[in-house]
């Protein structure tokens, strides 16, 4: 294969990487010997996430997938993190310069891309075990962030209450509210993919994705996870991204189903408090257990998100 039809190849794993509402916020341009990593401010979110935080973390997590996708490829890569600074929607640009020889922890992670989906599901009240906390929390590191595992029930009952308050803020503001609905449906998160609320006796508060289904218990005892960095720039960004798609895979090799809170994350009120509590910046939060398979979400195909360059 050419190194062109490589990096084609990649992307193709690399828009498997999860966003908000499914709303894929990435376009990629291909050279021979490298390829960019852009934002589409056309697919960002101006009411829920106005200064595109949470879609440059879907675009740190796409980052990760390619160097991944490369790496298996037998590529090495270097990273440029925002490499022009008069062009902040050019997020990355990874370069191929020499080869690599993938482990075999490489293939289990890559393997799992393309399991590795959202389960918006209850999830079964069984622990998850320690070596797959250390892995997840391992895998956060390893890309210079930190995963905060959260099961003891004081900081429990404290997240899960700013989940719940960040929501009923969220569900009261008629702009958001739209904005969500238009993301419902083929090009966002179709009715399979969206589960089912909650019942208002659970712990924890799920979004409404429009589910005319009736309401379930969750899990009475769920493992809750803060992505945390030492920064909030969109450096950080990029690298929380790439921290969440690692530690995701590291979930799905092991078995997990993982879901994200991001309510908290979206009203400034309820974000202060969860920086408190963790004492670092957080990302997002994530859901993580033992469940059911969900649905994966579709992806746009790599024609629309790519140009390649002569």
């Amino acid at each position: 294969m050419t190194t062109v039809s490589v990096i084609r190849a990649a992307v193709a794993a690399a828009v498997r990487a999860p966003s908000p509402y499914n709303t894929q916020p990435w376009r990629f341009t291909i050279r021979p010997d490298a390829v960019d990593l852009w934002l589409d401010r056309t697919r960002v979110l101006p009411i829920t996430d106005p200064d595109a935080h949470e879609a440059r973390i879907a675009c740190g997590a796409a980052l990760f997938t390619l160097r991944l996708a490369l790496a298996i490829a037998g590529h090495h890569t270097t990273v440029a993190i925002l490499p022009d600074r008069a062009t902040p929607d050019l997020l990355a640009t990874a370069t191929l310069d020499g080869k690599h020889h993938p482990s075999t922890h490489h293939h289990t992670l890559f393997d799992a891309v393309w399991r590795r989906h959202t389960n918006r599901r209850p999830f079964l009240d069984w622990p998850v075990p320690t070596p797959a906390r250390t892995a997840m929390a391992r895998a956060a590191t390893q890309e210079g962030a930190d995963l905060h595992l959260i099961d003891h029930p004081a900081p429990l009952g404290t997240i899960t209450d700013l989940i719940r308050r960040a929501d009923h803020v969220l569900g009261q503001n008629p702009d958001h509210v739209a904005e969500v609905s238009a993301w419902l449906g083929p090009d966002g998160i179709p009715p399979l993919a969206a589960g089912r609320p909650s019942t208002p006796d659970s712990l924890l508060v799920l979004r409404d994705l429009g589910s005319t289904a009736g309401s379930v218990a969750f899990e009475r005892r769920p493992l809750l996870a803060a992505l945390t960095t030492i920064g909030s720039t969109p450096t950080y960004d990029l690298v929380a991204g790439q921290a969440l798609q690692r530690v995701l895979l590291e979930a799905c090799a092991a078995g997990l189903a993982v879901s994200p809170l991001s309510q908290p994350i979206e009203v400034p009120s309820t974000l202060s408090a969860l920086n408190t509590l963790v004492g670092a910046t957080t990302h997002l939060v994530l859901r993580i257990g033992y469940g059911h398979p969900g649905v994966p979400t579709p992806r746009r195909p790599v024609t629309d998100v790519t140009t390649t360059l002569p």
